[in-house]
């Protein structure tokens, strides 16, 4: 089949009309079960956990846009997250970014190293001599977030793949702040891309669920499908459909998310209420190179410090409407959120504070709504600082 862009892939990969009634949009099959010819004859699909064809096109979209060949999809975020940590052997060594979503930590640290005897060491990835001074006998997965959440802190992909290659270790990449209209982790040789799709897949902010994409390895996207299968924690039909149509205007939207961003930023940046402001796209940002490297744009994330404390920052929370204080992100709404109280509460205070995840720090997912909308709203919250 011909290898379509990017955009045309995002309406087409994966999907075609259906055979039945020639309707343009994959038809929800809600179906649990499926007749069968003869015992085991069938035609691709017997029960649902196991396979359906609303999740099937969805899985083979996102493979097509993520450049990889097999795709599946999760009830959540961390169920996708979960599924690729079952691959492991019990009493695995994991590297893992020490900036990263609350959830994962939560699933790492209180989860699976009960129940699975993984061992995790956290660090910053970018530091070659220590992300190799890491590396144990039984050290079986790097795992990677770039942007990371909250502090937008860019991994360099390639280096951490090189060195991952060198001893055998496994790569995954959290793509979620990125998602592959920014970003392609595979081209940088990474092995598994994972996603939240609640965030700027599915992009409506009425969807829990995850992706995980396998690049080229196909004994361990073999060991995702069973995994997929035997713990159940599969994406439903409706769901499915519904991220599947979110995909449609994904590059679209990820465009007006950079848009808006890119000027809040600077708006942010020149305000006297702002003490200091984290984004990839400004010049200011540390990472800047990197992130035009290994970025097509800079996303639509902004993390900021305000002068002050922690009133001082909830009167600013309290204030905002537009930007409504919520958790999540990536929806075509504005959110706005306190990372030390909301999304990264489950993560030790003293770790918060060495990230930078102060009382004062505010994270914005930017929306696609009128930017001098936006741009109106936070000055006048800004007033109460």
């Amino acid at each position: 089949m011909k290898k379509y862009k990017l955009s045309t892939r995002a309406i087409h990969a994966g999907q075609e009309p259906d055979e039945a009634t020639g309707a343009i949009m994959t038809p929800i099959y809600a179906s649990s079960t499926f007749v069968q010819q003869s015992p085991g004859v069938h035609k691709g699909y017997d029960y649902s956990r196991s396979g359906n064809p609303t999740r099937t096109a969805l899985e083979n979209c996102m493979a097509s846009l993520e450049d990889g060949q097999w795709g599946f999809a999760f009830a959540s975020g961390l169920a996708a997250e979960n599924a690729v940590l079952d691959t492991l052997e019990a009493g695995s060594h994991i590297i893992a970014m020490e900036d990263m979503y609350g959830g994962t930590f939560r699933l790492f640290d209180k989860v699976k190293k009960i129940s699975a005897a993984l061992e995790v060491t956290y660090l910053d990835l970018n530091n070659e001599q220590e992300l190799e001074n890491s590396i144990k006998g039984n050290t079986r997965l790097i795992w990677v977030e770039t942007p990371t959440n909250p502090m937008l802190t860019i991994v360099d992909l390639q280096k951490v793949a090189a060195l991952a290659k060198k001893h055998g270790i496994l790569t995954v990449c959290d793509n979620t702040f990125a998602s592959p209209v920014l970003q392609k982790p595979f081209d940088f040789g990474i092995d598994v891309v994972v996603h939240s799709a609640t965030k700027y897949l599915n992009g409506h902010s009425d969807v829990i669920a995850g992706i995980v994409v396998v690049k080229d390895d196909r004994e361990l996207a073999e060991k995702i499908k069973f995994i997929q299968k035997a713990t159940g924690g599969i994406l439903s039909p409706f769901d499915s459909f519904l991220v599947l149509r979110g995909l449609k205007t994904l590059p679209l939207r990820m465009k007006a998310h950079c848009s808006n961003a890119k000027k809040i930023a600077a708006f942010l940046e020149n305000h006297p209420k702002v003490e200091k402001v984290i984004y990839p796209g400004l010049e200011s940002f540390p990472q800047h190179e990197l992130a035009k490297k290994q970025m097509k744009d800079f996303g639509g994330m902004i993390t900021f410090l305000l002068k002050g404390g922690i009133e001082e920052s909830r009167r600013f929370l309290e204030k905002t409407k537009l930007f409504a204080l919520a958790e999540s992100l990536g929806g075509i709404e504005s959110l706005i959120e306190h990372p030390a109280i909301m999304t990264h509460a489950s993560i030790p205070k003293e770790m918060r504070e060495k990230l930078g995840v102060a009382d004062n720090l505010v994270r914005v997912s930017v929306g696609l709504e009128d930017i001098e909308d936006l741009l109106e709203e936070l000055e006048e919250a800004l007033r109460v600082v």
